[in-house]
């Protein structure tokens, strides 16, 4: 029996560097596991889309497909816009089963990331003090999306023994440079803000940028391509196939018979 093809979903951006990084996961997916089929498609602002996706894989006699959300929260994406594109597929491609895994998450393997990005940065602009900590992402309007945040900012404070301030670039108070301009009030000085974000890109920039104009004396560049990001998609991948086999059976494509 053939495993389902593997279908990382990414969000999109305007910016190159962003589906650089999705199609650079993709290549590492496929050195971990040679024996998957593995594509990369985006929800807006970049080719392919999802749909493009599901026609070249069903035209190649592919009949089952695990879609993984590159999402980290929750939220609005997660909830509204991955469900809609599964559920126009099926509607589009009755010979194709299809289901979505769960979202990436704040998963805490993603702070050994983090921590690498950060001790390159600090080794990079020879810091050597730290006092508190800022875990800077996108954000929500969803409220729990954002307590996930503020639970994950804790988790790594504790590793750190620091002080740590979960900061949102939209939706959400406060932004990454009101978290540093506030530990600065209270006295401290050496503040580094972790990059929590998948990709490169537009918003990533402007947290960095502001972060710095505030103070901040580090900002990590975002997770970028990892093992263990790599190993997080291949366990939603992994768990949602199983799901996938309590999926209604698909009806047989027909087969034209000919009369003498």
């Amino acid at each position: 029996m053939t495993a389902p093809a593997l279908v990382i979903l990414a969000h999109g951006s305007r910016d190159p560097r962003s589906a650089a990084t999705v199609h650079a996961l993709v290549d590492c997916l496929r050195e971990m596991r040679d024996d998957l089929r593995i594509e990369a498609a985006f929800l807006d602002h970049c080719p392919p889309s999802p749909y493009q996706v599901f026609d070249k894989l069903g035209s190649e006699g592919v009949e089952e497909i695990v879609v993984v959300p590159l999402l980290l929260s929750e939220a609005f994406h997660a909830r509204v816009d991955v469900p809609a594109v599964i559920d126009e597929a099926r509607g589009r491609y009755p010979a194709l089963r299809i289901i979505a895994s769960d979202v990436l998450g704040y998963d805490d393997s993603l702070l050994d990331v983090l921590d690498r990005r950060m001790r390159e940065e600090l080794r990079n602009g020879r810091v050597r003090e730290l006092d508190a900590l800022v875990l800077a992402v996108v954000g929500s309007s969803d409220n729990q999306a954002n307590a996930a945040v503020s639970r994950l900012a804790r988790v790594w404070g504790q590793r750190h023994r620091l002080p740590v301030t979960a900061a949102f670039i939209t939706s959400a108070t406060p932004t990454p440079a009101e978290a540093v301009l506030q530990w600065r009030l209270e006295g401290r000085r050496h503040v580094a803000v972790g990059a929590f974000f998948l990709a490169p890109g537009l918003l990533p920039d402007k947290a960095e940028e502001t972060a710095r104009k505030a103070g901040a004396v580090a900002v990590s560049r975002p997770l970028g391509v990892s093992n263990e990001i790599a190993r997080l998609v291949l366990l939603r991948y992994g768990v949602a196939g199983l799901d996938l086999l309590t999926l209604a059976p698909v009806a047989p494509r027909p087969t034209l018979v000919r009369t003498a």
